[in-house]
């Protein structure tokens, strides 16, 4: 983890650790150098921080869920996983779905190594994995979390304070943003605001079918070097109006 140096005219991006996420997650870091990871905000049970959807052995998605201890109102970087049985059974359900994919080979050790070790949280988890996947997209960013910098304000004001804290005047999020972003305040704070949206390019995955909608480690396992060609072809960043879809189910910020 290293630090945020204060330099102006930089792309924030920022959201919460999530598990296993859809390539759109990455697709929004491809011309950014740093990723602000939102783990000092509240937990939301049940959502993308702790599932996922990946291929089972059948060609049919299988919905992988890390359980989590309660209480559930607390920050994501508090968020204790409950017991350790769910591993074994992820880890059955990636190899098994995924020991054909012709990039498995080269990435099999590195997941093995994950889920052959206990967790404890679930935010080390997910870093472990976002590493992982950054590093198989050619994704090369400083990871940075959002409770070293301890930024004030909710919503719209945390999001200006962060952009205070980290030098940045632009601030590019997910169509999740649009519902509750306060443009007056970003216009007055001098932050310009960009929406990243994804639209899913199909890749082969060895099945007659695309299924769209999956963790990004189908696209890593099936597509190698050249997955970070299919995040680009789909990505797209636009300045912000009312127009903006959002509909995006995996949008959260």
């Amino acid at each position: 983890m290293t630090g945020a140096d204060p330099v102006a005219g930089h792309v924030l991006v920022a959201h919460q650790p999530a598990y296993l996420p859809w390539p759109g997650y990455f697709a929004r870091l491809l011309d950014v150098d740093r990723f602000l990871l939102l783990d000092h905000v509240q937990y939301s049970a049940g959502s993308w921080q702790q599932r996922n959807y990946v291929l089972g052995r059948d060609g049919e998605r299988r919905l992988l869920t890390v359980p989590i201890r309660r209480p559930h109102h607390q920050p994501i970087s508090d968020v204790l996983i409950d017991d350790d049985r769910w591993r074994e059974r992820h880890w059955r359900i990636i190899s098994d779905g995924y020991r054909q994919a012709p990039f498995w080979p080269q990435w099999e050790p590195r997941l093995a190594a994950v889920y052959g070790r206990p967790w404890e949280r679930l935010a080390a988890l997910n870093e472990a994995l976002l590493r992982l996947l950054l590093d198989g997209f050619g994704i090369s960013v400083d990871l940075v979390r959002s409770s070293a910098l301890r930024p004030t304000g909710r919503r719209t004001d945390m999001l200006i304070d962060l952009c205070r804290l980290t030098g940045t005047r632009m601030l590019r999020v997910g169509t999740g943003a649009t519902g509750y972003l306060d443009v007056d305040s970003l216009a007055r704070a001098d932050v310009g605001i960009e929406i990243a949206t994804y639209t899913h390019p199909p890749y082969d995955q060895g099945r007659p079918h695309f299924s769209p909608d999956l963790s990004a480690l189908d696209l890593l396992l099936h597509r190698g070097p050249d997955a970070r060609n299919v995040l680009a072809i789909g990505a797209a960043n636009s300045p912000w109006t009312s127009t903006i879809p959002t509909e995006d189910s995996h949008a959260t910020l």
